[in-house]
């Protein structure tokens, strides 16, 4: 073929590759059914989640510092949210799904609480955060999530980061909140993120955050009935050996 090899090529169904200096060729294809336990499905339809969930959070540069890659960094916090399951197929393939603990980004800030509440019968977000707490060379970054049906689609799409001026906030029984008719909305998230220069040039360190929404479109793609009938999608499941 007039090739140097390094590692394998396929061409015509079957691949080619050195072995202890020997040329090798052998089919690429199988005729066997890829194995699919629950267990393996499971774990697929998670990381599928978790890879759509990045595509829409990472055009809005999220701060994922205590891993070699900010990817690698979600991903593993992005394991620990239930998993969706939807069909390989139609206008469920490529969902993606606003819950609660979604994570916005990770670092070796203290983490703020923060929960959705009322304040004088006006929806808030509520933190820990005491008035004193906010210091004069941090900023407070705050995200909004929206869960979208886009056609037939239900995607997150990340409206926005705006940093927060401390003049915004309303204190409520000795700690911070934000107040204001747009965190009753149940088809919006919102997580608060505390920000401090480095030691490093150009670099910032960040709190743990993660989001909070009242959205529960998710739950009914957790159920044991939309796992068969996604499985049933991609050929059904296999039996462990």
């Amino acid at each position: 073929m007039g090739l140097l090899l390094n590692g394998s090529v396929r061409r015509a169904g079957v691949t080619f590759y050195l072995k202890q200096g020997q040329m090798i060729v052998r089919s690429s294809r199988s005729k066997e059914k890829r194995s699919c336990t629950r267990q393996q499905f499971i774990q697929r339809q998670r990381l599928r989640h978790a890879i759509a969930l990045w595509q829409m959070l990472s055009g809005c540069l999220p701060m994922f510092t205590q891993r070699k890659t900010a990817y690698g960094n979600f991903v593993a916090l992005a394991n620990r949210l239930p998993v969706v399951f939807v069909p390989c197929k139609g206008p469920l393939e490529g969902a993606s799904f606003l819950m609660p603990d979604m994570p916005v980004s990770d670092g070796s800030l203290t983490p703020i609480k923060q929960q959705l509440g009322s304040v004088d019968g006006i929806a808030a977000l509520l933190t820990d955060l005491k008035p004193g707490d906010i210091q004069r060379y941090e900023k407070l970054l705050l995200y909004t999530a929206e869960q979208r049906i886009e056609g037939s689609t239900p995607r997150v799409r990340f409206l926005r980061v705006r940093e927060v001026a401390k003049d915004e906030f309303t204190e409520v029984d000795g700690c911070l909140a934000l107040v204001g008719e747009e965190f009753a909305n149940t088809m919006r998230g919102w997580a608060l993120v505390r920000v401090r220069p480095s030691s490093s040039p150009g670099a910032e360190r960040c709190s743990t955050q993660s989001l909070v929404t009242r959205c529960r479109l998710y739950e009914q793609y957790t159920t044991e009935e939309a796992l068969q009938q996604a499985a049933e999608s991609y050929g059904g499941l296999t039996e462990r050996l």
